[in-house]
């Protein structure tokens, strides 16, 4: 169908891969329980045109410029390491302020001030996604398994894995999305809770970051 083959197989493999947790649902969900909904979806639609943009580049053939340039590829993947890095250590502040207040009361006021107005989720989390050459060169390994060679129009097949690729992530996310905003309601019940949940996005961002930073072409 479309130059693509062995679809359940794509399908079965694209399932497990969205699952796999990431700094990009990482993030979508920390700014779910942190700001409900509607904000979420903004993160979530950053995660989309990101992908999006590299599903483009690695169709173009970008990420094999990226695997065989170790020097572009090392500026890339030190950029995206930095970034994540400096995400980690704002959320680390924050929690670390949520501790420092966690016995006052809180109410919807203190979660508006704790959620940072001046942030910008959909900017964040395309950078995050686009910060990422790792996600460029599996998209190309991977896809690639699935086109035909033979077929006439090779763009088509990466549309349509790709499109497949968009409506699991969609599904995905907004599962996550919903899932935070329940979380936000013992979050405002509790600092606590939500100071040691901020720390463990924190640190878990941290890894991403040291992963990121050794990974090779």
């Amino acid at each position: 169908m479309f130059g693509v083959i062995d679809l359940p197989t794509y399908l079965a493999g694209l399932i497990l891969i969205v699952l796999l947790p990431g700094p990009n649902s990482l993030y979508v969900l920390s700014v779910a329980a942190r700001r409900g909904v509607r904000v979420g979806y903004r993160a979530a639609a950053g995660v989309w045109c990101g992908d999006a943009v590299l599903m483009t580049l690695s169709a173009a053939g970008v990420a094999s410029l990226l695997q065989g340039n170790a020097v572009l590829f090392g500026i890339v993947k030190y950029a995206g390491a930095g970034y994540l890095t400096w995400l980690a250590i704002g959320m680390l502040r924050a929690a670390w302020g949520m501790w420092r207040t966690r016995r006052e009361q809180s109410g919807p006021e203190t979660v508006a001030a704790d959620a940072a107005p001046m942030e910008r989720p959909y900017r964040r989390a395309l950078v995050i996604s686009l910060l990422n050459p790792k996600a460029i060169l599996f998209f190309i390994s991977f896809f690639v398994q699935f086109v035909d060679p033979a077929y006439a129009y090779p763009a088509l097949s990466f549309v349509v894995l790709g499109v497949f690729a968009q409506i699991a992530s969609v599904l995905y996310l907004s599962a996550l999305i919903f899932g935070g905003t329940r979380l936000a309601a013992a979050f405002r019940r509790r600092r606590a809770l939500s100071a040691g949940a901020t720390s463990a996005a924190g640190a878990l961002f941290l890894g991403f970051a040291a992963k990121l930073s050794l990974a090779s072409a």
